[in-house]
């Protein structure tokens, strides 16, 4: 995902399969038959593939939820299968798709759950608690009081990462974390991941059966089959440019070169700029900014600099003040969003420019419809040139 090459601390621990089984009472067939593989630390790697396949299976049989029929998982180095399962799981982080949240206790109470039972004190609980909440970009002041029913989907989805992290563990386990919840939210949690990801290092095994969300999050995707047999394992981008078989074919989909979009993130494109003016500056400024151009957009910043309108010559039209002029803002992206995100924000905007925030939702810049065209362009002309040269390396040598 993000690049894991300038990530300064790799806080994870290795995790390797070897030949594990999950069979059950009354069934012919093993449900996990025989996987295995290497996760390597500090990494993120997606498991992915049709529901039934067993995917969910073998991520649990990593923190014990599942006990293995046989094989061996080590963690770390490790044998997971001779520590108390209780104590494993104490070190590895879960987060699942409804968040699971205690819904009797508060939101501090609910993060602070693991430290406590492996004998934190109650002020370094306290410290962590609102040390994950502000990481996760919740204000521990408005929401550590707080029940789960007082806060969105998406908040409680948080939150469930932030009780997966609280303790520090090295291993982070994810069952379709973000599947509840709508397009957008998601887009944004999965940011936030990305962003975490990129300042904590930790090893993380996710499961999704939605192969633009492998693509996006992972540093390697694991394609299952039936009884989690992997069809291929390797990195996003060769998945993308070399499908192992029909099946994973079929995962990719059509349009592989569009997919390419959810492997570059909005930072590594020059962005574009609009003018700008804080709601407290006066008209002038941003109407000045604009000059005579009909179609020229400009942006109202806050006093934080975040985005919060749009607007051109005619809202600014006999407006005395920047307060409450213009077009409301729709979806932002930002600097770790993909640009498929970008790409589709920009298609739900009336200007078709995509407006791009920093890690505090401050305004950086904007992508144009433009700057994405001439981008796919290029991804298209390296594919082309990818095949040529393929195809030119499969020809027949002449021996005349």
């Amino acid at each position: 995902m993000s690049d894991s090459t300038s990530k300064t601390t790799v806080s994870g621990a290795e995790i390797v399969l070897e030949g594990v089984t999950k069979s059950y009472a009354g069934q012919k067939a093993p449900a996990v038959d025989n996987v295995s593989m290497t996760i390597p630390a500090g990494e993120v790697v997606v498991l992915v593939g049709p529901s039934g396949c067993g995917k969910t299976t073998t991520m649990r049989m990593i923190n014990r939820l599942i006990e293995p029929t046989s094989g061996r998982i080590t963690i770390g180095g490790k044998d997971a299968l001779s520590i108390d399962p209780n104590e494993l799981r104490r070190t590895i982080g879960y987060a699942i798709q409804q968040s699971g949240l205690f819904p009797h206790m508060t939101i501090a109470q609910n993060v602070g759950m693991v430290p406590g039972l492996i004998g934190w004190d109650k002020k370094r609980i306290n410290a962590r608690t609102d040390e994950m909440l502000d990481l996760v970009g919740l204000d521990p002041g408005q929401y550590r009081g707080r029940y789960p029913r007082q806060l969105s989907g998406g908040q409680q989805q948080r939150v469930g990462v932030a009780r997966a992290l609280a303790a520090d563990p090295p291993v982070l386990l994810m069952d379709e974390p973000f599947g509840a919840v709508d397009p957008i939210t998601r887009g944004l949690l999965q940011d936030e991941l990305m962003r975490l990801q990129a300042e904590l290092g930790k090893t993380i095994v996710f499961v999704t059966h939605d192969f633009d969300e492998a693509v996006k999050l992972g540093d390697r995707i694991a394609v299952l089959g039936n009884q989690s047999a992997i069809l291929q394992y390797d990195t996003p981008e060769a998945v993308l440019a070399n499908p192992a078989d029909e099946t994973v074919a079929g995962f990719v989909g059509a349009g592989a070169a569009l997919k390419q979009l959810t492997l570059m993130r909005v930072r590594d494109i020059e962005l574009s700029d609009v003018p700008v003016a804080l709601e407290t500056d006066p008209v002038s400024t941003l109407g000045d900014a604009l000059g005579n151009d009909p179609q020229a957009w400009g942006l109202i910043l806050d006093d934080r600099r975040r985005p919060v309108r749009w607007t051109d010559r005619r809202h600014l039209a006999g407006a005395s003040s920047l307060q409450g002029v213009g077009v409301p803002m729709g979806e932002l992206v930002s600097t770790q969003s993909t640009l498929q995100d970008a790409l589709e924000a920009l298609l739900a905007e009336g200007n078709a420019t995509a407006t791009v925030t920093g890690m505090r939702g401050e305004y950086v810049g904007t992508v144009t419809i433009e700057a994405l065209i001439d981008t796919i362009r290029t991804i298209r002309s390296e594919h082309a040139h990818d095949h040529d040269e393929d195809t030119a390396s499969r020809a027949p040598v002449s021996t005349s």
